[in-house]
């Protein structure tokens, strides 16, 4: 087997971080046998040594995962950065077979790859949202303390930038417009800072509860299902299911084996196992419930028979049935003198051929 020392094909980078926030550092190495990696970290402070970081460290806040495949990789993820967190992080790989030995030395060293990471103090940012005399709310954050120059701002809904500016104020705001289930969720504002600084604003509303299907049909004996969703902030807690029969009548998950609920934060789906024509018709109500308040919606479930699809082709078989019956009758009441016949048409054809030929002969002169 041929062998090759260990060497890296990617370094962990070096990175600025504020505190709260999190860090992910990744390397791989390669060489044969595949080469181990381990991680070790270095505080900043003078006096301090070296010490080996494993999954689970540091109360839980270090998580190390790593593939040992054609090569090794390994990513190392902080939590929670603290300013202690600041320091040096080694990434060493070895394929040495005596590299972990308690009494020999290995023959090849651990190749190391360092990266420097700094947290710094996070800034206080002030959050707010003003109702404006037109209902329109209006979303903004002051920062004191940034880390560096603010370079601009931008605001973002989850993922997406919806507003962003070059200025280096201090203050931005973001007129969000009416409050509803559209515009309800999480906003960032960001000032765009080394590295950035983020403040988050929650716009909430009670549940918008919709049905897939306003009705829904379905044939005896098969499944029904009806679904309802909600797209406000915050998630729905908590679904519930309801047939209407004189009031709101609840519907228990697995009630008479045939009713089962699967929900999440923002849909709910209720199966009606081999329906029934006398007992599952009506009215459904699905209600949602979040820390804003609840909502509710109808839906209706029609059941038919499973001979209902066969009464259009049982409609037109009958009416052939008809049409021949009619046909039958008619040709058998019909007189004997109206059948047309070969034999007594043919002295006829003779006549009319030979009165053609007098009337055709010329006389001889």
């Amino acid at each position: 087997m041929l062998l090759m020392v260990a060497g890296f094909i990617k370094s962990p980078l070096s990175q600025k971080k504020l505190t709260e926030d999190n860090v992910e550092l990744h390397c791989e190495a390669i060489g044969n046998p595949i080469p181990e990696i381990q991680w070790w970290f270095e505080g900043a402070e003078p006096n301090e040594t070296a010490v080996q970081l494993w999954d689970g460290a540091w109360q839980d806040r270090v998580a190390i995962n790593a593939t040992y495949k054609q090569h090794s990789t390994s990513t190392i993820s902080v939590t929670n950065l603290t300013l202690n967190d600041s320091g040096t992080y080694e990434c060493r790989a070895s394929n040495d077979p005596d590299r972990n030995h308690l009494s020999k030395s290995p023959k090849v060293k651990w190749i190391r790859s360092q990266a420097n990471v700094i947290v710094i103090e996070r800034p206080t940012i002030t959050v707010s949202q003003d109702l404006t005399d037109s209902s329109d709310l209006v979303l903004s954050c002051n920062i004191s303390g940034a880390p560096t120059e603010i370079k601009g701002h931008y605001w973002t809904k989850g993922d997406t930038k919806i507003h962003s500016d070059e200025t280096s104020d201090d203050f931005t705001s973001y007129m969000l417009g009416k409050v509803d289930h559209e515009s309800s969720g999480e906003y960032n504002c960001v000032f765009e800072t080394t590295p950035i600084s983020k403040g988050t604003l929650l716009v909430k509303v009670p549940p918008h509860v919709v049905a897939y299907k306003k009705s829904e049909q379905g044939n005896e004996k098969d499944t029904g299902v009806l679904i309802c969703k909600s797209s406000s902030y915050p998630p729905v807690i908590q679904w519930s299911w309801f047939k209407m029969v004189d009031g709101p009548q609840p519907i228990v998950n697995g009630t008479e084996d045939r009713f089962f609920i699967r929900s999440d934060s923002n849909k709910t789906e209720l199966r009606i196992m081999s329906l029934d024509l006398e007992k599952d018709p009506g009215e459904y109500r699905c209600n949602a419930t979040n820390e804003m308040g609840e909502d509710g919606t109808i839906v209706v479930l029609r059941v038919r028979s499973r001979l209902a699809a066969l009464w259009p082709f049982l409609g037109i078989v009958a009416e052939v049935l008809v049409l021949v019956t009619i046909i039958f009758i008619y040709e058998k009441r019909r007189k004997p003198d109206e059948i047309p016949d070969g034999k007594a048409m043919l002295p006829i054809i003779r006549i009319r051929m030979c009165a053609r030929g007098t009337q055709t002969k010329q006389p001889s002169r």
